[in-house]
C-alpha cells in the first residue's frame, strides 16, 4: 500500500513544526513555577518531538517509496 506524495509531504511538513513548535515552547517557559511544572512540560515537550520525528521519518519513507515490505510480507523481489 504506497503513500500518495501530498500526504508524505503533509507529514515531513507537521514533523518539522511540531519540532520548532515544542523546542520553541521549551525555551519559553518563564522562571517561577513548581518542580513539577517543568517535569510535565519537559515530558511533553520529549514525547511530542519523539512523534514528530516519527511523523517525518514515515513522510520521507513514503515520499522515497521505501515502505520497507508488503502486507503479505514477501519481499518486493518475490514478486
Amino acid at each position: 500500500m504506497g503513500m500518495s506524495r501530498k500526504i508524505a509531504g503533509f507529514l515531513i511538513i507537521l514533523g518539522g513544526f511540531m519540532i520548532f513548535e515544542w523546542i520553541n515552547l521549551g525555551f519559553n517557559l518563564a522562571d517561577g513555577h513548581p518542580t513539577s511544572f517543568y517535569v510535565v512540560h519537559g515530558i511533553l515537550v520529549v514525547v511530542n518531538v519523539v512523534l514528530a520525528v516519527i511523523l517525518a521519518v514515515i513522510g520521507w519513507r513514503g515520499l522515497r517509496g521505501t515502505g520497507g515490505g508488503s502486507v503479505t510480507g514477501r519481499s518486493r523481489d518475490a514478486g
